[in-house]
């Protein structure tokens, strides 16, 4: 049953932030989203670049953009209910109701938080079409929402890369789930990556769908300086291109424009 305002979840999460821009990375760069940011993350990547991470704690506010682009915001206490989320999306597609593609569901980590997602998710879709941004872990949390998601937009997470340590399990079975829907898997890659990463990387992909579209993402400073050399970006995609039918290069070129 599709929900309505009449059945609307109490559920609340800690969010971060809620604010509308141009997606930076993957296969629908460049396209409009509303952005939800969840708090937290179950992991610690070396090269992450926000605070919203396992060892942060909840903001006491979300903020709330006031007007895209123009860096004002307005603030509200954390944890957020789904009345509030659904009044700021409101407000963005009664004011520019064609710009939208679709509602990033992003983080930190948003499966940390399936138990809201599950409750909101339903009617948030009835908004936009949903594309989840995630680390690709928590594949048991992914299981409660998936049927509501469009698209899945899934890290894979490098050892010599992230510092997370080796995830490759929980990366299969999240990949195999993840699948059901329009599903990219995107990796931050640099001069300390692997080839022979790579190729088991693409080999746990292509056991599921060698057609899944695969994204290796340069590590990206504040700056814009991209930290891989030319000769090692090509060997990887080499590598990959060996085993997936679509690898792709592109950096965080939100980092360029300077936007959220």
């Amino acid at each position: 049953m599709q929900a309505t305002m009449n059945n609307m979840s109490t559920a609340r999460a800690n969010l971060i932030e809620m604010f509308s821009s141009i997606q930076g990375e993957g296969i629908l760069v460049g396209l409009r989203q509303a952005f939800i940011r969840f708090y937290g993350c179950n992991l610690s990547c070396v090269y992450c670049d926000s605070r919203n991470t396992v060892y942060s704690r909840p903001p006491e506010f979300c903020r709330v953009e006031k007007k895209p682009g123009w860096g004002e915001f307005s603030f509200i206490n954390n944890p957020v209910d789904l009345d509030a989320v659904n009044g700021y999306l409101r407000g963005l597609l009664d004011s520019s109701p064609k710009a939208h593609h679709s509602l990033s569901i992003t983080g930190g980590e948003p499966l940390r938080q399936a138990s809201a997602l599950k409750e909101w998710l339903p009617y948030l879709r009835s908004l936009l079409p949903i594309y989840l941004e995630t680390n690709g872990v928590l594949h048991f949390e992914l299981s409660e929402v998936v049927d509501y998601l469009d698209y899945v937009a899934m890290d894979v997470k490098l050892p010599s890369t992230s510092g997370a340590g080796e995830l490759w399990e929980e990366h299969r079975k999240f990949l195999q789930l993840a699948s059901k829907r329009n599903l990219f898997v995107k990796s931050v890659v640099d001069n300390n990556t692997l080839v022979d990463e790579i190729r088991h990387m693409c080999e746990i992909i292509s056991s599921v769908d060698r057609a899944i579209p695969l994204v290796l993402q340069p590590v990206t400073s504040k700056e814009g300086h991209i930290d891989i050399n030319t000769a090692t970006l090509m060997e990887l995609q080499e590598a990959a291109s060996d085993l997936l039918e679509e690898v792709r290069v592109i950096p965080q070129t939100h980092v360029f424009m300077s936007l959220l």
